[in-house]
């Protein structure tokens, strides 16, 4: 019995211990997925801002990513990239206004995709920041230092009208993605896609019951043979994937091969460069 109650008290202990981080901050707060409704009516554009390519000469490359999608109800920053001063620079050099961000959703917690969140809160502190719940005491310390509010993520929420977050997906590296809510389908934009492309699209079209229009960002699949990346596309085009921007860590070799499949539906990613969804 004595055993029973000590395993019982450490059992508790570590729950608390692990939950930690999360206590102070509340949960994003908004509709389930059940208020999916009418799709879009506006235009939405999608700015580039951080790639590990160049599209517009001007600003600069580097290892990781970063986009502002305008357009909605609300203007979402989704990652911020590695380096402060090149997200700046960047975004500066786009004509961007920081002033005119409501929130910050960070995919994952990888350095690669919040290291700039530095320069976006010195810009602007009255930036939200929402993250998966799954986020260590660690990062904390950066909103903290502006007074920035903070708030977590773990099922899938309405952000605004026409934009979700897909909730926490996968248990190794949790991560989150955006989807937009597009009259051809769902757009789905995704950080690294550790827990899979194809399971996450997967979890994505059965969550929301709709097949996927659209997917572009870090696919995580460099180590990946052409017969692999052959499949996953085949996998893609049965979930009713038409278009597809691969970037960051899909891989070099990699995205050529998506574009080569996707031909002229494949959605041409890099920094500056502005995606248009109807």
């Amino acid at each position: 019995m004595k055993q029973l109650f000590l395993s019982t008290i450490l059992a508790a202990v570590l729950l608390t211990t692990s939950c930690s981080q999360t206590g102070d901050y509340n949960y994003y707060s908004g509709p389930g997925i059940e208020s999916l409704g009418e799709p879009i009516s506006t235009t939405v554009k999608v700015q580039i801002i951080y790639d590990n390519f160049v599209h517009k000469e001007g600003t600069l490359a580097d290892w990781g990513y970063s986009i502002l999608i305008l357009g909605l109800e609300k203007n979402i920053l989704f990652d911020t990239g590695t380096n402060p001063d090149i997200f700046e620079t960047n975004f500066r050099e786009m004509g961007l206004n920081a002033s005119e961000i409501d929130e910050v959703f960070i995919s994952h917690e990888h350095r690669d995709h919040f290291g700039g969140l530095r320069a976006v809160l010195k810009m602007n502190p009255q930036i939200k920041v929402v993250v998966p719940e799954t986020f260590s005491k660690n990062f904390f310390r950066i909103p903290g230092e502006t007074g920035s509010v903070t708030e977590l993520v773990r099922n899938p929420v309405q952000i605004c009208k026409g934009l979700y977050s897909s909730g926490v997906m996968g248990k190794a590296i949790p991560e989150q993605a955006l989807v937009l809510n597009a009259a051809e389908g769902l757009v789905v934009m995704t950080g690294c896609s550790h827990p899979g492309i194809i399971n996450m699209l997967e979890q994505i079209k059965n969550d929301f019951g709709k097949e996927i229009y659209m997917v572009f960002g870090g696919f995580h699949l460099m180590n990946s043979s052409e017969k692999q990346i052959s499949k996953i596309i085949d996998e893609m085009h049965r979930l009713g994937v038409k278009k597809c921007g691969a970037t960051h860590c899909t891989g070099d070799k990699q995205i050529e091969w998506f574009r080569k499949a996707f031909g002229g539906d494949f959605v041409e990613m890099g920094t500056g460069n502005v995606l248009t969804i109807l």
